[in-house]
């Protein structure tokens, strides 16, 4: 069985949008504009690849992770019943793997395109609102800078 060799287009649409361009430090929800992008995509199943551009990322000191999130609520403020959906860790790889227990994690991230796959769906339960959240972990100087967008190709 041969799989396809070419990487499938994703069309960018702004009201998919989870996170604007910018430089993030520290620890945070995703934002478009200044403000926590919440999501709503309805009560029924969904799934979608969250795309994630990625245009700067340190990785100075071999310690630095950032783990994305796809985050689904049961309230439209995120205030209570949250749930995480998916998640996806890039930086240094011999600091993913220490916080694994693994040795066996050795390519460092860089730039470029990564997607996370997820459904808005947990053990039953269907979460009708989706964010994005960012939890930054090492010595961290500048950070990570990247948008992000929801596609449902």
């Amino acid at each position: 069985m041969a799989f396809p060799k070419s990487r499938p287009d994703y069309t960018y649409d702004a009201l998919l949008a989870l996170k604007d361009a910018g430089l993030l430090a520290a620890s945070a929800a995703w934002q478009v504009a200044s403000a926590n992008r919440i999501l709503d995509i309805g009560t029924g199943y969904f799934r979608g690849d969250c795309v994630i551009d990625v245009t700067a990322i340190e990785i100075a000191t071999g310690d630095e992770r950032y783990t994305m999130v796809i985050q689904g609520s049961t309230s439209p403020t995120f205030a209570s019943g949250i749930a995480n959906l998916a998640e996806l860790t890039i930086g240094d790889g011999s600091a993913i793997g220490t916080a694994q227990g693994t040795s066996g994690v050795d390519v460092d991230d860089t730039t470029g395109r990564y997607v996370l796959p997820f459904t808005n769906e947990r053990n039953g339960v269907y979460y009708p609102y989706i964010r994005g959240r960012v939890f930054i972990a090492g010595t961290i100087a500048t950070g990570i800078n990247f948008q992000a967008w929801i596609s449902t190709h």
